[in-house]
């Protein structure tokens, strides 16, 4: 069994899903994404697709900027989602890639008056960076896009140029990720995650009005922290320099999970090992997404076996 695509309103195996070479989205970068994780659990011989809701809500929030008519509610994104991972029959863990695009067959630099259209593909995604080692990162010289530029807080096809751009920088010059810094020099993000310091025994991470992604693996971290340990977080704005006296730092992400950060500009964080705080925090985060905290379950939307393949 192939994998499958949800694509011009119908299922069709991944390989028939094709745009054409005019599509808008294609030349200017008019289309909102998001990133879903569907986690295997072996035991259960279940996937379990993470917060699935909640990125669905944001995708609405993206489309609104960029005036794409996204014709599904968030019951109904949902439920298209858990079919096309039915029937693609993954036995291991996923990547849920949704997509509302201008589709429009022209060019011309506007968002107005252009047909739209929706497709999500479902793929496998190898480890995005070493979650069990950690990172060594530099600070970017790429400065993050501001608000009034492209809105970070979009999941826009077109903003990760910027992010392609740092990454890049970054691993020509042998680190494992970037971050970036916002126009005035205060930390933002990684190239494709948010990014928490611990700090004298509390969680401090930049906030939205800093030009960051408004996570959903950050926010479900902060639930974690705050719930099951006890632990604030403090939104706030952070300096450069923080990131090198920091105690501990991670990145969080739906590709990243929760990546401890051990090196930022070849200045070791903390002691250079991953953090007590950060691996607590990492050992609940992968318990909760694999379906296996009970008073998390809210959040994990299963996958029935049964109808997949084995790989």
């Amino acid at each position: 069994m192939p994998p499958y695509a949800y694509f011009h309103k119908k299922f069709v195996p991944l390989s028939e899903a094709k745009i054409g070479v005019l599509t808008h989205a294609l030349h200017y970068g008019t289309a909102c994404f998001d990133g879903i994780r569907g986690n295997w659990n072996e035991e259960k011989q279940e996937l379990y697709l993470f917060r699935l809701k909640e990125h669905y809500q944001r995708l609405h929030k993206g489309c609104r900027i960029l005036k794409i008519d996204l014709p599904y509610t968030v019951d109904e994104l949902c439920k298209l989602t858990v079919e096309v991972v039915e029937k693609s029959g993954y036995h291991e863990d996923v990547y849920v890639r949704p997509l509302a695009y201008k589709s429009h067959q022209a060019i011309g630099v506007k968002l107005h008056d252009l047909e739209d259209d929706f497709l999500i593909v479902v793929a496998t995604l190898p480890a995005y960076l070493d979650a069990d080692k950690g990172v060594r990162c530099c600070v970017s010289s790429w400065r993050r896009i501001d608000d009034t530029m492209i809105p970070a807080r979009g999941k826009i096809t077109g903003i990760y140029v910027n992010s392609a751009l740092a990454k890049t920088e970054a691993n020509i010059r042998g680190f494992d990720e970037a971050i970036l810094l916002t126009h005035d020099g205060h930390v933002a993000e990684g190239s494709g995650e948010n990014i928490f310091l611990f700090i004298d025994g509390k969680l401090v991470t930049p906030p939205s009005s800093d030009n960051i992604l408004l996570g959903i693996t950050r926010d479900t971290v902060m639930k974690l922290a705050k719930n099951e340990l006890g632990i604030e977080t403090e939104e706030r704005t952070v300096d450069r320099t923080e990131l090198y006296t920091a105690d501990e730092a991670f990145f969080t992400g739906t590709a990243a999970h929760v990546t401890p950060i051990i090196e930022v500009d070849e200045r070791q964080v903390g002691d250079g090992k991953i953090g007590e705080m950060t691996k607590k925090l990492q050992d609940l985060y992968f318990g909760v997404i694999k379906g296996k905290n009970p008073k998390y379950m809210d959040w994990c939307t299963p996958v029935r076996a049964k109808v997949a393949k084995a790989s």
